[in-house]
């Protein structure tokens, strides 16, 4: 067994080690609006279904995050835009694995001919995630100000913009 970190594209295999690494975030924060857990069998779904890159960073196919694009908007002209998710498993960050995910991920994504990539970073007063996506090349593009209602506080969201290519 391997116990080097691997970046590779996520599997149906992958959807409990996913769902796990998300589930946390749902319940007990406010970096994500998602209030319920989305099942193993729905990320499955996700990523059979997905258009776009979706990846997990594991050791010994254990999932220690994962990072995906999806379409920004539905509308056509939007079609060369992306927004970019990332989350690792509790207890792993501060190891650099976040900014390999969103490398990888952005370099995909390029690949595959996205132009622009958006990132929506909840304000939870914590500037991790901020701060990683501006080391990665996002730079600021707006703020949503009390957008979401979750954990009763109202919350803004922080929009972030990378041109890929």
């Amino acid at each position: 067994m391997s116990t080097i970190e691997e970046v590779r594209p996520a599997t149906e295999a992958d959807a409990e080690g996913i769902a796990a690494v998300f589930a946390p975030y749902a319940t007990d924060s406010v970096v994500t609006f998602e209030t319920t857990p989305p099942t193993a069998e729905q990320w499955r779904a996700k990523i059979r279904d997905s258009p776009l890159p979706f990846l997990v960073l594991a050791r010994d196919d254990v999932v220690l995050g994962y990072a995906y694009a999806a379409p920004w908007r539905p509308k056509p002209a939007y079609r060369h835009t992306v927004e970019t998710t990332i989350y690792l498993a509790q207890g792993t960050t501060g190891r650099g694995y976040g900014r390999r995910l969103l490398d990888e991920l952005l370099k995909r994504c390029a690949e595959a001919g996205a132009r622009q990539a958006i990132a929506v970073v909840v304000d939870s007063g914590s500037p991790a995630s901020a701060n990683l996506h501006r080391k990665a090349g996002f730079t600021d593009a707006g703020v949503l100000r009390r957008v979401g209602f979750k954990h009763d506080r109202w919350l803004d969201t922080l929009l972030l913009q990378r041109e890929l290519g």
